[in-house]
């Protein structure tokens, strides 16, 4: 007789299956030189790329979320693009020295991560994870959200698969196989985990914060976007807000929530934003589709998540043009009760008209205290005055003349390239960086004496 083993229990015994091989295989390149790590990330970084359309058609299939030729996109950014800027960079050993003060940095790996990894980015987010921790000589075990346990499973095997190819120990690069709450509590809390890199809801980020290890987690993006009066082109930023928001159906975070406009080109911002793909809703439409997008709580409702433009009209009970992009919605408060005004994962952007940008600049600074400080604010402007104001807000990213996700995730703005962004102490975060693998080692300084040590005494 075959003996069944309780789903916990198994789930909790595939959490230290997995962890006491990774740390196997963490101790077994311990000491290991960037070279040897860079040619294990090149090939993860190629096998990554050549699988992105597989990969973005099992995330797609298996959560139902998003755009399949969007989430192509993020698997490509991060396996292509972060990756090249990763691996022209060092992350273990001699980090710079400091000649005249007699200064040396030694980037060392932290040794096993445990990686949180969210429904709504569930291959990206693992591919990126992957990378990052290995440049920094680091191994990683992802737990993946239940919903995208196959998608998230299939791309770390892939990491895996292509780092022992290059070289590297089996299960450097491992993933939970049976997903639970209480795996993930029980991965992070983990004894020889030591660090926790943490993508995910509310809840999720305090569980980690919570777990009695040092966290790099991240907080919630309701981001606004101000365009000003002497923004100089009005078509190109509304095609920019439009392609911002609608890309993967609004799942990232760093993407634009609100626009806020200055009044004398409200008008012709939205005419523009019509014409890029924006259908407007009246009151009514506007008040059910929050009731499609939030439960009697006010927390977004599961299935509404990452649904195209036209399937939120449909589940909301109206019809709007089948190549609207984006359902735009005009509102005059920002309150917890009005809950357009809070953080949609979806195709939803909301309008507020304000007079000068004094007016502009508090209206974004409402829209930050309601669940968004930390993360990122988009403006559109060419005064060197209002742009120099709006970089006071409290956000990690100010993203100036470009969409708010393509500038804040490091591809049309020189920030570092990364797909795990920190709000900061604004949020509760520790980091208000994108991340990169400098985050994932212990720098230690060798300092030879600079001064005479007896003149402390003087």
């Amino acid at each position: 007789m075959t003996a069944v083993l309780d789903p916990d229990l198994a789930a909790l015994a595939d959490v230290r299956a997995q962890v006491a091989a990774t740390k196997a295989a963490y101790d077994a390149i311990d000491g290991a030189d960037q070279e040897y790590l860079d040619n294990i990330v090149r090939a993860m970084a190629q096998a990554g790329y050549a699988a992105a359309d597989q990969l973005a058609r099992m995330a797609a299939d298996e959560t139902g979320y998003g755009v399949y030729e969007d989430k192509i996109i993020k698997n490509r950014f991060n396996t292509g693009f972060v990756a090249d800027w990763m691996l022209e960079r060092r992350a273990v050993g001699v980090l710079w020295a400091d000649e005249a003060n007699k200064v040396t940095a030694i980037g060392t790996p932290m040794g096993l991560i445990a990686a949180i990894i969210p429904v709504t980015n569930p291959t990206a987010t693992v591919l990126f994870k992957s990378l990052a921790a290995v440049k920094a000589g680091n191994a990683v075990v992802h737990a993946p959200h239940p919903r995208a346990a196959k998608c998230s499973l299939a791309a770390a095997e892939i990491m895996a698969e292509a780092a022992a190819r290059a070289g590297a120990p089996e299960h450097l690069v491992s993933c939970l196989q049976q997903p639970t709450l209480a795996a993930t509590a029980e991965l992070m809390s983990h004894r020889d985990v030591r660090l926790v890199l943490a993508t995910g809801g509310p809840g999720m980020v305090a569980a980690a914060y919570s777990s009695g290890k040092p966290t790099i987690a991240v907080g919630a993006g309701n981001v606004p976007a101000y365009v000003d009066s002497s923004a100089a082109d009005i078509p190109e930023v509304a095609t920019m807000l439009i392609s911002s928001k609608s890309f993967d159906n609004g799942t990232a975070c760093v993407a634009e929530q609100s626009v806020v406009v200055d009044a004398p080109v409200a008008d012709r911002l939205i005419a523009e934003m019509t014409r890029a793909g924006t259908a407007w809703l009246d009151a009514g439409q506007q008040s059910a589709l929050a009731r499609t997008l939030f439960d009697e709580r006010g927390g977004l409702r599961p299935d509404a998540v990452g649904q195209s433009a036209t399937k939120l009209a449909q589940m909301s009970g109206f019809s709007v043009p089948a190549t609207t992009k984006v359902l735009g919605a005009e509102l005059d408060r920002v309150a917890a009760d009005e809950l357009l005004s809070r953080e949609i994962l979806g195709p939803v952007l909301t309008v507020y008209r304000e007079s000068g940008s004094e007016a502009g600049w508090r209206r974004c600074r409402e829209i930050l205290a309601l669940g968004g400080e930390g993360h990122t604010v988009a403006i559109h402007a060419s005064d060197p005055s209002v742009i120099a104001a709006f970089s006071e807000l409290p956000a990690g990213r100010i993203i100036v003349n470009s969409p708010a996700l393509f500038g804040g995730m490091g591809y049309s703005c020189n920030v570092d390239p990364s797909f795990q962004l920190g709000t900061g102490t604004w949020s509760g975060s520790i980091c208000s960086d994108n991340v990169t693998p400098l985050h994932l080692v212990n720098i230690k300084r060798v300092a030879h004496l600079a001064r005479p040590w007896r003149g402390v005494y003087e």
